[in-house]
């Protein structure tokens, strides 16, 4: 179906949870912070209207999208600039295989994530990090405080160990409501996500790392010694030179590993 200068602009949808970007000089900010090169392997999740996806594309002439809103396919087809290739996936993010779509090079994603897939999708992204140079991404402050938290602070929780076990995470700068479209209701922030070539911290099993930092955080206000007890005793805890009297939120990502290394091997 084509778009003519008649049809109605593309409302965003609920349902996807879509928040266009609108403002130039935020626009540029990312742009910049992105700092793309030509033959940079760059893949976009959730495009929208092509805010970010063209200026991409005047600097790397080629690009790839996952965009689910089969709507926005033909507005991106029609208005891409000149000369360039614009590769479009009509699929979900969170069904996709970034490494399938990265083939030889590690891929460089990015996107405006709607709010009810942001951590699932972090999570499905982490699992092929292996695939991925860097990320960057808009999401909700309030997520990106909890990505970047350290140990201490009220925002430091499961997302943030999870993480930043397997990336860097640097909050890069907020963005008012104002600079979409609708407005949302809270403020956005820029996040930078860099996989670590090696994991921080060793550990004998990701499932046991996973499972631990999951029952550590499961009553936040609770104790080290009332969360873990599923899992480790209180003397098991203290053995390893950790007041099992803390809260989780207190703990090191390497006091984890430790924790997680006493848990008897899954086969």
């Amino acid at each position: 179906m084509g778009h003519d200068s008649h049809s109605p602009p593309h409302r965003a949808r609920k349902r996807f949870g879509q928040n266009f970007l609108h403002d130039p000089g935020i626009i540029g900010r990312i742009i910049a912070s992105i700092n793309p090169k030509p033959g940079d392997n760059l893949i976009e999740i959730g495009p929208g209207q092509g805010a970010i996806t063209f200026p991409l594309l005047n600097l790397c002439q080629a690009m790839q999208v996952v965009e689910l809103d089969r709507d926005l396919i033909a507005i991106l087809n029609e208005t891409k600039p000149a000369d360039t290739t614009l590769t479009i996936h009509n699929q979900d993010a969170l069904k996709t295989d970034f490494c399938q779509l990265a083939g030889e090079r590690p891929a460089r994603v990015i996107g405006n994530l709607p709010y009810n897939i942001s951590t699932p999708l972090l999570f499905h992204l982490l699992t092929q990090a292996q695939c991925i140079e860097d990320m960057h991404f808009m999401l909700q402050k309030e997520v990106v405080d909890r990505m970047a938290a350290g140990p201490g602070d009220n925002n430091y929780g499961r997302l943030s160990v999870m993480l930043q076990y397997h990336c860097d995470v640097e909050s890069l700068f907020t963005i008012g409501p104002g600079a979409f479209n609708p407005a949302p209701k809270v403020d956005s922030a820029f996040v930078r996500l860099i996989p670590h070539a090696q994991p921080p911290v060793t550990i004998n099993s990701y499932r046991n790392f996973e499972a631990l930092v999951k029952q550590a955080f499961s009553q936040r206000r609770k104790t080290l010694r009332n969360n873990l007890k599923p899992l480790l005793s209180g003397d098991q805890i203290a053995a390893l030179d950790i007041d099992p009297g803390i809260r989780a939120e207190q703990l090191s990502l390497a006091q984890f590993a430790r924790l997680a290394n006493q848990l008897p091997l899954q086969g």
